[in-house]
């Protein structure tokens, strides 16, 4: 059979490996692990853009170039270009006139200069009072011909962009090519509003007008959409003008259209675009402060790209609830800011979507949360920051990735059973194997399960650990919050790889106390409530170690203040400052309680109060454990380094 190699034409390569996120996850990482939420890290990734060889633009470099675009466009001139070069012209045209009339001895001549003379000084009225009028002078004929061809296409130009330039000599069979398009256009927004129009009738419209559209839409909705934010710019326009402005101006398009023969099928697509886009701010008014004079035509074209930035600058600053790159337009993105951007963007919207699709964030009901396998790499990255910072002569411990997480060798070997996690004694397997009547005449040696020999190694004795973290306002006002957050997380990774078999509990205490679950540690933040109750957190710490009554107890306490708050029977938080002295005797009973228990506490203190340090130096005294006073940068080595003392020592 004959075979051809080619590129995969069928979607995106299946074999190529999986988009590389986990830099993108580091970063946003370092975010949460100084105390960010999950879903600002991602915003603030996302507004810095991507890191390393593949760097693209961020949303903030984007916003900076759209800002800066529309300060452009505010100063890049006047509304009032096009009354002021109609002025100019008609002023042009009756001193031709004049100059005309001025030798001319005859009654006619004084009776035009005395109609002259009555213009109104509106240029619009001025304009259509002389539209029957009969030019002596040829000049002026043709000067009010060109004003005319002037509004003719500034009018045109505001609702089509680009027709100015076609209509530039027109000619009667030009304007009704126009006028055809127009009715053409109005019937299949018509058709479409009944659920009559297909796709086919706007193909065979754009094969007949297509060139009057220089953005050459692909459906009848582009189409709309260009057309509504043109119109839309043009009702600004008019509202950003003064009242004598506006009024002139309107005047002017209305007659102008009218005298065209346009005017009732213009004012039907007006109609038909404000139906279907109302959600477009047609009348709100912009303010430019250019020294140039615009036409109609620019000036609109600069307003409907100004509604473009605004809407685009809303949506790059990713600032509402629930937000997301989706929401970007991205063919708004690149008529501000080029092709290059929109590439920037599918970048940044690729990170976001494959951090999803890989497992490491999900949203639940419209919230941003990380799942475990995101927590599990947090957790290795904040232990590997630790054990960066100890030590290695001081801290006896380091990465060994050969080593398992068993005891000792013994020397001796047993049976392989189901569930063992020692290590194959390899040698006596294969003995076994021999023995067994394994071997065959080609070489090879078929192996049984029942072959199987484990290596035993000495039993290592298991632990049930509890750190007590201290969530309450005044770690955050301490700047201590985030260290604290970070050891737990160091912790919690430590013991699932290195001391599998340990039970850990991590347990979060302000007014109240509770059980933090892993996947919750990331995105944990502080509690913006009174009260230190350790009280109950040392509740639920023994009853955690009396679920595991043959492992050695360790408990570790975080915290930057005395308690002041305690469990009332009835289940009610009791807070007080400073602390009552019910508090205190109901958490130094339940340190006693440890004590009993074996359980030897020691307590990381972040502040260096009298009142704590007092309170500290009474739970030491107690139970015999240890106090340490780091600073917020260090907390991460000293609960690791003091675990593994405690570990080692047993």
């Amino acid at each position: 059979m004959a075979y051809r190699y080619g590129e995969y034409q069928e979607g995106p390569d299946p074999l190529a490996p999986p988009y590389d996120v986990r830099a993108a996850l580091d970063e946003m990482g370092d975010a949460i692990l100084s105390g960010s939420t999950p879903v600002h890290a991602l915003r603030d990734l996302l507004k810095r853009g991507l890191p390393g060889a593949d760097e693209r633009r961020g949303l903030d470099e984007m916003l900076r170039e759209v800002r800066r675009r529309r300060r452009e466009l505010r100063e890049s001139g006047r509304l009032d270009g096009t009354l002021e070069k109609a002025r100019a012209l008609l002023d042009k045209a009756i001193g031709q006139e004049r100059a005309e009339l001025f030798p001319d001895p005859s009654d006619a001549a004084r009776m035009r200069e005395a109609e002259l003379d009555a213009l109104p000084d509106d240029t619009a009225s001025a304009i259509q009072q002389l539209t029957g009028y009969e030019w002596s002078s040829a000049a002026a004929r043709q000067t009010f011909e060109e004003l005319r061809d002037l509004l003719r296409r500034e009018v045109l130009d505001t609702q089509f962009r680009g027709l100015r330039d076609a209509l530039a000599n027109p000619d009667p069979a030009a304007m009704e090519r126009v006028r055809q398009m127009l009715a053409a256009l109005n019937d299949m927004l018509e058709r479409d509003a009944r659920g009559e129009h297909t796709q086919q009738d706007f193909e065979q419209f754009m094969a007949e007008y297509g060139d009057m559209f220089p953005e050459k839409p692909r459906t009848l909705e582009e189409l709309v959409d260009i057309l509504a934010r043109r119109a839309a710019a043009t009702q600004r326009m008019l509202a950003s003008m003064t009242p004598r402005q506006r009024e002139e101006l309107s005047s002017l398009i209305n007659q102008t259209l009218d005298q065209a023969g346009l005017g009732e099928q213009m004012r039907r697509l007006g109609d038909a675009l404000t139906s279907r886009r109302p959600d477009l701010a047609w009348n709100t008014p912009e303010r430019l402060t250019g020294d140039e004079p615009l036409g109609m035509g620019d000036a609109v074209t600069a307003l409907e790209e100004l509604a473009d930035l605004t809407q685009l600058e809303a949506a790059l600053r990713q600032d509402y609830p629930g937000a997301r790159l989706d929401d970007i337009d991205e063919a708004a993105v690149r008529r501000a800011l080029g092709r290059s951007a929109v590439d920037d963007l599918d970048a940044l919207r690729r990170i976001e979507r494959e951090l999803e699709e890989q497992g490491y964030l999900l949203r639940r009901r419209g919230k941003l949360e990380l799942t475990p396998k995101a927590v599990r790499r947090l957790g290795e990255t904040a232990l590997r920051r630790v054990f960066a910072s100890l030590d290695a002569g001081r801290r006896g411990d380091h990465d060994q990735h050969d080593a398992g997480s068993a005891g000792e060798l013994t020397g001796a070997s047993r049976p392989w059973h189901f569930g063992d996690e020692q290590p194959i004694d390899v040698v006596r397997t294969l003995v076994n194997g021999i023995r067994n009547g394994g071997g065959r005449a080609g070489g090879a040696l078929k192996l049984s399960v029942d072959d199987f020999e484990v290596a035993e190694t000495e039993r290592r004795t298991a632990a049930a650990v509890c750190l007590l973290v201290d969530l309450s306002y005044s770690m955050a006002l301490r700047g201590t919050w985030a260290a604290a957050k970070q050891t737990a997380l160091a912790l919690q990774a430590l013991v699932a790889s290195k001391f599998p078999q340990d039970a850990v509990q991590i347990i979060g205490f302000s007014n109240y106390a509770r059980v933090l679950q892993p996947d919750e540690l990331a995105g944990l933040d502080w509690d913006m409530v009174q009260g230190t109750n350790l009280h109950h957190a040392l509740l639920i710490a023994g009853r955690h170690l009396d679920r595991h009554p043959d492992f050695e107890p360790v408990v570790l306490v975080v915290t930057d203040g005395e308690p002041t708050a305690h469990l009332m029977r009835n289940g009610r938080s009791a807070f007080e400052w400073p602390p009552s002295h019910e508090t205190l005797e109901l958490t130094l009973a339940e340190v006693d309680k440890m004590t009993r228990r074996r359980a030897t506490i020691n307590v990381f203190m972040l502040a260096a109060d009298d009142r704590l340090r007092e309170f500290v130096d009474e739970v030491a005294r107690r139970n015999g454990g240890r106090v340490f006073s780091p600073s917020a940068e260090r907390l991460g080595e000293y609960v690791v380094s003091d675990f593994l003392r405690l570990r080692r020592a047993r």
